[in-house]
């Protein structure tokens, strides 16, 4: 049975906070869990997803191995070293900040017996544009409502005229 670690030293996000997170992939196919991170709005999700798809391009390039037959063993998360600040208070005291840090282990195990994978995430392809060429430039411009020859422009509805700004002006 083939297992595939991954480590994530010094993350600066509080261990309470990315264990939250962690636990929702623990014992998730490798599939789940990438679409369960995409899925979850929190700060920990977008650096485990970093995590789990570094491990998973292990398993592709150095081990030449499927990743759809893995799933998530464990996922540890450890506090690391605390930067201590201080915060000024009144009558010429300080309350101390504790700024904690993170390590995290990922550990990716052979299962044989796994299901076929219910999802399909596409990674859009980044295009990298000739140098000296703008960014914005190359943005589709929104079409803009032309005017039909021989069309009156369209009145203001209803909503428009009672909740104009200036509604005693309203034409």
């Amino acid at each position: 049975m083939t297992k595939q670690t991954a480590k994530l030293n010094y993350l600066r996000i509080t261990p309470r906070k990315v264990r939250a997170v962690a636990d929702l992939i623990r014992g998730l196919s490798v599939n789940e869990a990438e679409a369960q991170l995409l899925a979850i709005r929190r700060r920990p999700a977008v650096n485990l997803l970093k995590l789990l798809r570094s491990a998973v391009a292990d398993l592709k390039n150095n081990k030449k191995m499927e990743p759809e037959k893995f799933y998530v063993e464990t996922i540890q998360v450890d506090q690391g070293p605390m930067l201590k600040r201080s915060l000024p208070r009144a009558r010429g005291m300080a309350t101390p900040i504790q700024k904690k840090m993170s390590h995290v282990t990922l550990v990716l195990a052979e299962n044989l017996k796994l299901a076929s994978p219910r999802f399909k995430i596409v990674v859009p392809k980044k295009i990298k544009l000739p140098p000296g060429e703008d960014k914005s430039r190359n943005r589709e411009k929104k079409p803009q409502e032309k005017e039909v020859a021989g069309t009156k422009p369209k009145k203001p509805g209803f909503f428009k005229k009672i909740f104009n700004r200036k509604a005693g002006f309203a034409k």
